[in-house]
């Protein structure tokens, strides 16, 4: 399993979600056709190249990335606990490259991750996410992982920063020898432009302990990005066809050691873009 591609993965899910967050004040005055407690959100992306967390998984052929989730509002209150959100969702990505199609396989399925999550809001827009992801390959790519993350986050004059720590459970994302431990520290600003919404999206990813495992041992970097991504809504407000819209970005990213022996290089520009549903 491969980490550039589930860099490339966050930052798309990254670019519509901010997109999507941005409608939906105006949607709910405007007359929301789904108001209740569940919301749907899908998206289909293509992109130049695949890396998780720095971890490159393919940069070769035509990549896909459809993917669906779906939330449930438990609580929305005022007070100190303000929401509780559980959620469930996939996200797969599809290769024709030497990874899908033109590998030994010769399968495009590459990659089908499940998560299952749980949310808490906090007054001052703070926000805790503890979630479960199983990642597997279809196509016999790669051997399954899973792991249990937290993430913290807030929004804050236009910008959302965030931490998160990823513990695997079983299987590891490098191939390595020993399930690791993961730290994620990024920033999200974000400014509203003639309706559409524009992200600058830039994170550092981090071994706590046998995350990145090169020759020389576990190695703290993996890797630095920066980008900017465009979301333009295609409905000004929701209706019984939901709310759509189109987006895409770039980000350039910088690999530590053993993510650029893997790549052949140390570094990358992504380029990816695609549509998206909230309902």
């Amino acid at each position: 399993m491969g980490g550039s591609g589930r860099a490339r993965r966050v930052a798309a899910v990254a670019c519509v979600a901010g997109c999507l967050s941005a409608g939906t004040a105006a949607a709910q005055t405007a007359g929301d056709s789904n108001p209740g407690a569940m919301t749907l959100t899908a998206t289909m992306d293509a992109s130049n190249a695949y890396l998780f967390r720095g971890l490159p998984q393919d940069d070769t052929g035509l990549i896909l990335w459809p993917a669906a989730d779906l939330s449930v509002a438990l609580r929305s209150s005022g007070g100190t606990l303000r929401s509780v959100t559980v959620g469930v969702g996939t996200w797969n990505s599809l290769h024709t490259g030497v990874t899908g199609t033109d590998g030994p396989s010769g399968k495009l399925w590459y990659e089908s991750d499940f998560n299952t999550s749980v949310g808490l809001g906090f007054g001052g827009g703070v926000n805790l996410v503890a979630a479960y992801t199983a990642y597997t390959s279809p196509n016999s790519a790669f051997a399954t992982v899973t792991e249990f993350s937290l993430k913290v986050g807030a929004h804050v004059y236009g910008v959302s920063p965030y931490a998160l720590v990823a513990f695997e459970l079983d299987g590891q994302a490098d191939g390595g020898a020993v399930e690791g431990r993961y730290l994620e520290v990024g920033a999200v600003p974000s400014v509203g432009v003639a309706g559409a919404a524009v992200t600058i999206p830039v994170r550092v990813g981090l071994s706590l302990d046998g995350y990145y495992e090169g020759l020389s041992g576990d190695e703290r970097f993996g890797f630095f990005s920066a980008g900017g991504n465009l979301t333009v809504p295609l409905t000004r407000e929701r209706n019984r066809f939901g709310r759509w819209n189109v987006h895409g970005g770039a980000d350039f990213v910088w690999l530590g050691d053993s993510n650029a022996l893997r790549l052949g290089d140390n570094t990358k520009v992504i380029i990816s873009a695609g549509v998206g549903l909230s309902y």
